[in-house]
């Protein structure tokens, strides 16, 4: 048996064992959960438990209970993390008991009987939206011409353009579900505000991060910053792991 679990450690950092939080990783529209590797490496170094959704963002309930699946197989009580409508996913999923903090990234934070698509409609003067393309079969995409600057303008154009030409379609379903729940009515709440953003505007972020009473920080990034800017994403998510603990 002691031999058995000294086999099954090998190769786990002493400190991924030692640290009392486990940190899930919700991505958002258009992408998918590769885009977290920058701020996955930084949170495992230093010792996290950090596990990834992949979320099909063809409806929001389907993105919810993928994530559920995710914080049920977590060793700790979780941080759940989600960048732009993951934070749709991580209001809807975040009523689980093993969550015990909720942190948004240039994200969505609908409230109960709200959309994604209700906030995204609201009017945001002197301010830029979404270049999405019209709805073809049921799915949302980002004219790729534009989406290198409008989704990470301050990330390498090889990326973005790869990015471009690699977008997962994002479902109506997904887009237009009303919350039943939000879960940050009852958890405690960060929101890193992303200054630069041509994708949610600021002024939106900065709505919900105050409706949520979040502990908010701003930076100057464009929407993509977990791509930009992984070190302050990752010591953000880090502050909010070690927060009250």
């Amino acid at each position: 048996m002691l031999v058995a679990l000294a086999a099954s450690l090998a190769g786990v950092p002493a400190a991924a064992r030692d640290k009392p939080v486990s940190i899930v990783l919700v991505h958002g529209a258009f992408v998918d959960g590769s885009g977290w590797k920058g701020v996955y490496d930084l949170l495992t170094k230093d010792g996290y438990e950090v596990l990834v959704v992949q979320n099909p963002t063809v409806t929001l309930e389907g993105d919810a209970e993928a994530t559920r699946q995710v914080i049920a197989r977590a060793s700790h009580p979780v941080v759940l993390v989600g960048h732009s409508y993951g934070g749709a996913v991580i209001t809807a999923a975040g009523g689980d008991p093993k969550v015990r903090r909720l942190v948004y990234i240039a994200a969505f934070a609908p409230d109960v009987g709200e959309a994604v698509a209700d906030i995204a409609a609201q009017p945001a003067p002197g301010e830029d939206s979404a270049p999405l393309l019209p709805p073809s079969g049921g799915y949302l995409m980002v004219d790729p011409a534009r989406f290198p600057t409008a989704f990470a303008a301050d990330v390498d154009p090889t990326t973005t353009q790869f990015m471009a030409v690699a977008q997962v379609p994002w479902g109506l379903g997904a887009v237009g579900s009303k919350l039943s729940a939000a879960a940050w009515k009852d958890k405690p709440v960060d929101y890193m505000l992303t200054r630069n953003d041509k994708m949610v505007p600021p002024s939106k972020q900065r709505a919900m991060a105050i409706r949520a009473k979040a502990k908010l920080v701003e930076i100057d990034s464009s929407h993509a910053v977990m791509l930009s800017h992984p070190q302050e994403v990752a010591a953000f998510i880090e502050a909010a792991a070690t927060e009250g603990s």
